[in-house]
């Protein structure tokens, strides 16, 4: 998948720009209709471009659910945004982003087909798995299976349970 997000939109001085040079691209390379294009949308106005564009498959409609007093969320641009894709004619996916939680993922399940949840990975802690080798433990195993190979080749038998 090619994704376009808001920094490429930006760069590109737009989303047809972003979406122009990306399709360009993928023809360039023999993968146009191959390799699906996502693209981040963050406002109605890139919504309304979107879906006169060629060669997007997604959208990604990121922020468009936002929080109210109380801790309610709003989906009106959601349900703006989806009513711009539906009145299209096109066939897209489309995918919610940005205050999506655990907590109101249920409330928008239902408006996309996609969703995505930053809570997953934002809050992670990260896990110390490094790999601590003692200096004489690794001598000592090199040596085992120096001897062992060694052994191996000089003998039709191995006990194998000497060097464990």
């Amino acid at each position: 998948m090619a994704m376009i997000k808001d920094n490429h939109v930006s760069a590109a001085g737009g989303v047809k720009n972003a979406v122009s040079v990306c399709v360009k691209y993928l023809k360039s390379i023999g993968k146009y209709g191959a390799v699906p294009i996502e693209l981040e949308t963050r406002t109605l106005d890139e919504v309304r471009t979107a879906v006169t564009l060629e060669g997007v498959d997604r959208l990604m409609l990121d922020n468009m659910v936002k929080f109210k007093d109380g801790g309610e969320i709003d989906v009106t641009m959601l349900s703006e945004a989806l009513k711009i894709v539906d009145g299209s004619g096109i066939k897209i996916e489309t995918e919610a982003s940005g205050n999506v939680t655990l907590e109101t993922v249920h409330k928008i399940s239902h408006w996309v087909q996609l969703l995505v949840a930053g809570q997953l990975t934002h809050s992670v802690t990260a896990m110390d798995i490094s790999l601590e080798i003692n200096k004489m433990k690794l001598h000592t195993l090199v040596n085992k299976s120096v001897n062992l190979v060694i052994e191996k080749r000089t003998s039709n038998r191995l006990d194998v349970g000497r060097y464990v």
